[in-house]
């Protein structure tokens, strides 16, 4: 019996059509094309529907709001269909993918975002392939996570990172392996799957939260991150060298810092390198960040680092709970 996927659109190059103006999202293109289009009607694919998003939108519009309502349809369609497959524009995409991946509770099947690099009207365009490959995964594995389909491969949602404004191949998971790869043969690795969420099938709503990044550099004047840090604030995530490390020519940095964790802010620790992770173990600059209360991202990417902040912080307002609960696995984002 053939398998059957909800298509849900929001928007993205994928089905953007050329005007006067530059590429924009279109009304009910997407469907006209995938209806002229042969292969979507071949016998090895999957039955599919189309939910289009009104309006539909690019992907740097993308907000919480947007997140909790694709949650939520996924979750009032959830025993209709096999499988999910998100069609989203790849600016934010890799932050979809992580706040679907926390906020679905419950969820035992595939939810795959996929897009483009080139629209579909395009001779060149990727968009064929991608929703080819991201529908055909979608009903032949049943595996229990939130993932990106791009250019053949399948990434973890919440570990994927964009390494590419142009080229096809344009997201990385740099701290976990690919889940599948897709060529003559589509070749899933179901050890690397999450294992299966026993907990009944609910949704986490996304809240406004006040957040603010601070991204360190040669030269960075601390007078900018005071600045910062008087703002009504509930998280601060902290981009720093290599393994967790800040400049430590002006003490004051510690000082600010603290002051600010125990007035109730939640100050996370993620590296600017991809690959590896922080260790605020390694050098004294990391312990002293450490020793105040700044808790580790550990090896999560950037996208992870931020909406796990803003997942925590919307269901308790609680900081030690928030900074517990924060250096756990909950969706396999960290290792």
């Amino acid at each position: 019996m053939k398998k059957s996927i909800l298509i849900l659109y929001t928007g993205g190059t994928i089905g953007m059509a050329k005007t006067p103006t530059g590429y924009q999202p279109t009304a009910g293109l997407l469907a006209k094309l995938m209806a002229e289009e042969r292969v979507f009607q071949h016998a090895d694919m999957p039955n599919y529907q189309i939910m289009e998003y009104a309006p539909l939108i690019d992907s740097s519009n993308m907000t919480p709001e947007h997140w909790n309502t694709l949650a939520t349809d996924i979750v009032n369609a959830y025993d209709q269909y096999d499988g999910f497959v998100i069609l989203h524009g790849t600016d934010t995409m890799a932050y979809t993918a992580c706040a679907l991946s926390f906020m679905i509770q419950g969820l035992n099947k595939p939810v795959i975002l996929t897009g483009a690099q080139v629209s579909l009207v395009e001779a060149h365009s990727d968009a064929r392939e991608n929703l080819i490959s991201a529908l055909l995964l979608a009903s032949r594995y049943c595996f229990p996570e939130v993932a990106i389909l791009f250019n053949h491969y399948l990434l973890r949602g919440n570990r994927a990172h964009k390494i590419d404004s142009l080229g096809y191949n344009a997201f990385l998971s740099p701290n976990y392996p690919v889940l599948a790869n897709v060529g003559s043969e589509l070749v899933a690795h179901p050890e690397l799957f999450c294992a299966p969420d026993q907990r009944p099938l609910a949704t986490h709503q996304y809240q406004s939260i006040a957040m603010a990044h601070f991204y360190f550099f040669p030269g960075v004047d601390f007078k900018i991150l005071e600045i910062v840090l008087d703002m009504p604030l509930k998280a601060l995530l902290l981009h720093t060298y290599g393994s967790g490390n800040v400049p430590t020519y002006d003490q004051r940095i510690f000082s600010l810092l603290e002051k600010a964790i125990k007035r109730g802010l939640v100050i996370a620790n993620v590296s600017q390198c991809l690959k590896g992770q922080v260790n605020m173990a390694s050098y004294a600059t990391g312990q002293a960040l450490q020793q105040i209360g700044v808790i580790s991202a550990r090896d999560m990417t950037p996208e992870a680092a931020t909406v796990k902040l803003q997942f925590l912080l919307s269901i308790s307002h609680d900081p030690h709970w928030v900074r517990q609960q924060y250096g756990l696995d909950l969706r396999g984002e960290l290792s």
